[in-house]
């Protein structure tokens, strides 16, 4: 149980980092990721949120795994 949890949180950190990347290389992409004149979003800037978004998921999948890891680690 302990080993798949182990390979489950290396998974979210490897797609935490992925995810951050991403978003990181979407908003150097637009440079400042200004809204247009009236007509929203660019498509760089909603790509770079939708990552950091993304990136906060699996960051919270990540602490879940840990929070499981370590009650399981304290029942034995």
């Amino acid at each position: 149980m302990t080993t798949i949890l182990v390979i489950a949180l290396v998974g979210l950190m490897i797609a935490t980092v992925v995810a951050l990347v991403r978003g990181i290389v979407a908003f150097l992409q637009e440079g400042t990721a200004q809204v247009r004149d009236g007509q929203g979003p660019t498509t760089a800037a909603l790509k770079s949120n939708r990552m950091m978004q993304s990136r906060i998921m699996f960051q919270a999948g990540a602490i879940l795994v840990v929070v499981l890891i370590l009650f399981a680690a304290g029942r034995t």
